[in-house]
């Protein structure tokens, strides 16, 4: 009996195992890549898999009656605060969910990077949180833009990475189906968070980085390639880099569209020049396949 008892148990966690293997690269429904998918945009496993799709299932919930107005017998109308424990639990639920997911941006390495073979490089959360960072501090030089404003598109822009990964232009993935896959990813997590915890106006802000056109926008977009920038000629600096990172320099030129990333960016290059890494001279742009992040 005590021997069948242990087979039996060999048997089952030599098959979690062998599922655990199958599962964990196998959640996102992306086009084919140069490399797996799971070479780019690792899964974080069963749990994770099991979270998208709860994220997929929901919809928004309903109005949490957190007040209710009720006509007294009397001349008076009192609004009076109601406890609503199975809301409360349903919100704490989303919540907690929702914050489960972006734990993959903090574990999740940018492409780009890996494709240049730099050892251990940053997550999309480093990236997202020295981008709020700039945002405060750049908002401050410009009294047209709204800071609040900067720090939340920070945030907000890379968050649908947290289900698609991180896909570079040179993944294998069109422009627009980015964007549908983004966009599919941001109104899943706007559901799931309803309108209580911000779902519209996170999906809402989303779509103001992704058109550009607002002032706040405008600069965040600047400030996604400089934080790339920055980062790049920080790596060169390290000498983490196998490989040329000169194209991440070459494919900003001529894309800011505010005057503070252009100063922000001549500053950066300045740096790298006097460090001896600029390469636009020697070959390094010339190289094929290099991605942006």
């Amino acid at each position: 009996s005590s021997d069948l008892m242990n087979a039996f148990g060999a048997i089952i966690i030599i098959t979690f195992i062998f599922d655990a293997a199958n599962t964990s690269t196998a959640f996102l429904p992306l086009p084919l890549f140069a490399k797996p998918l799971s070479h780019y945009c690792p899964s974080q496993g069963r749990h994770h898999q099991q979270l998208i799709t709860r994220m997929a299932d929901r919809s928004p919930p309903a109005d949490d009656g957190s007040t209710s107005t009720t006509q007294q017998p009397s001349e008076t109308t009192t609004t009076t605060p109601t406890t609503n424990t199975s809301n409360n639990e349903n919100a704490s639920s989303r919540a907690i969910d929702f914050l489960t997911l972006t734990s993959t941006l903090k574990t999740q390495k940018r492409t780009g990077w890996i494709m240049r073979g730099v050892p251990n490089p940053e997550s999309i959360a480093d990236h997202m949180y020295r981008m709020s960072l700039m945002s405060l501090i750049a908002s401050f030089s410009n009294g047209a833009l709204n800071t609040n404003r900067c720090i939340q598109l920070a945030l907000i822009h890379d968050l649908a990475e947290a289900k698609v990964g991180d896909i570079t232009p040179f993944c294998g993935v069109s422009d627009e189906e980015k964007h549908r896959l983004e966009l599919e990813t941001m109104e899943q997590i706007s559901n799931m968070l309803g309108p209580l915890m911000g779902g519209n106006e996170i999906l809402a802000l989303w779509k103001e980085y992704e058109e550009g056109a607002t002032e706040e926008a405008k600069l965040l977009k600047d400030l996604d390639k400089i934080e790339m920038i920055l980062q790049a000629q920080e790596y060169e600096a390290e000498g983490r880099s196998e490989k040329s990172l000169d194209q991440f320099f070459t494919s900003t030129e001529g894309k800011w569209r505010t005057e503070i990333g252009r100063a922000w960016a001549e500053e950066i290059i300045s740096r790298r020049k006097n460090t001896g890494k600029d390469e636009s001279g020697s070959g390094g742009a010339s190289e094929q396949g290099m991605p942006s992040l």
